[in-house]
């Protein structure tokens, strides 16, 4: 009986110091986050995305700003190519995606990023953990890693590993497909709660104008080559490719047959005079890992490196729209 009496007081004073030492289980943690996504008001990072579903890896840079609940500023900028740089902005007048060397800005009537799962997003991650019932979690030196189920788009990328600190704050996120392979990376900088925003930050205009501080690309520079998608649905096949004018621009034209029929076409970029105006868009903006596009339910459209892609099918799912596109970067190429 003495012994039993020892036993059990020693489990209570061990318990004690795994609480006093602030050691917490998965269900804290997870009670932490909907806290942290109740009260803080918004947030601000830096983070570098590596891509490993081209032939080579590609990084780039990601400046999110995000204020509760609306109001969002992206600014993805490729590591090598200076030139090519995006910003998607969400205020109370919609969501534009801006092409800084291009010239160009877009209005889309859309939700954005409401219902998607988006890999640079603070709360999408924190949604993914707390929705996924089957998660698994771990503490590793003074981190706390979760790996879930994800949302993506893009259903090859089926599991993440998700690193936050014990203040939650993201460390990384590794996408991964069904064999565990990392096919993209973001590591996460200079992470702030609640930051303050300055009135305008989300003003369409004031970022409009500090964009027109990238040098406009020079077509000249630009190779127009031939882009062959990798991806192909099952039983497509390209049956015919041809050049045509267009408004005197050179379009080359990819026409692909099968059940799953689809057309790809892609001409050189056209730089405009000055941003000063907003283009209407149909659909809703798309990420593409590398770039956002507009998709509708027959289209999906974006520009890359100066070369304007368009894809239509009326047999393809917006799924499959999106697999072939991906495949497309970091493709040749004639």
């Amino acid at each position: 009986m003495k012994k039993s009496l020892i036993a059990i007081f020693a489990g209570i004073f061990l318990i004690s110091i795994l609480a006093a030492c602030g050691e917490k289980t998965e269900e804290d943690v997870v009670v932490d986050i909907k806290e942290k996504l109740e009260k803080m008001s918004g947030y601000m990072t830096d983070a570098k995305m590596t891509l490993q579903t081209g032939e080579t890896p590609q990084e780039y840079n990601v400046e999110v700003w995000h204020k509760k609940d609306k109001y969002y500023r992206v600014h993805l900028k490729s590591d090598k190519k200076k030139e090519h740089s995006q910003m998607i902005l969400r205020n109370d007048e919609g969501v534009f995606v801006l092409t800084p060397a291009l010239n160009k800005s877009f209005r889309f009537e859309s939700s954005w990023p409401e219902n998607i799962s988006l890999v640079y997003l603070y709360e999408s991650l924190m949604s993914d953990i707390l929705k996924d019932n089957e998660k698994k979690f771990k503490k590793v030196n003074d981190n706390y890693v979760f790996e879930t189920k994800t949302n993506y788009t893009n259903k090859i990328l089926q599991y993440q590993e998700i690193v936050l600190t014990k203040d939650l704050k993201p460390v990384s996120v590794k996408v991964m497909d069904k064999e565990k392979n990392v096919l993209v990376q973001v590591d996460f900088s200079n992470f702030k709660f609640s930051p303050k925003f300055d009135k305008d930050s989300f003003d369409l205009q004031r970022n409009m104008t500090s964009a027109m501080d990238v040098e406009p690309m020079n077509m000249d520079d630009v190779h127009f080559a031939i882009h062959y998608p990798v991806y192909e649905p099952q039983g497509t096949v390209l049956k015919e490719q041809k050049e045509v004018m267009n408004d005197q621009k050179q379009q080359v034209v990819l026409i692909y047959g099968g059940e799953k029929s689809f057309t790809l076409i892609q001409e050189k970029s056209k730089v405009l005079p000055a941003m000063s105006n907003v283009n209407e868009m149909n659909g809703s903006p798309v990420d593409l890992g590398f770039v956002v596009g507009a998709m509708t339910d027959t289209t999906l459209s974006w520009t890359y490196n100066g070369i304007d892609f368009f894809l239509a099918s009326e047999d393809l799912s917006q799924e499959e729209m999106i697999s072939i596109a991906r495949s497309v970067f970091g493709t040749s190429i004639k």
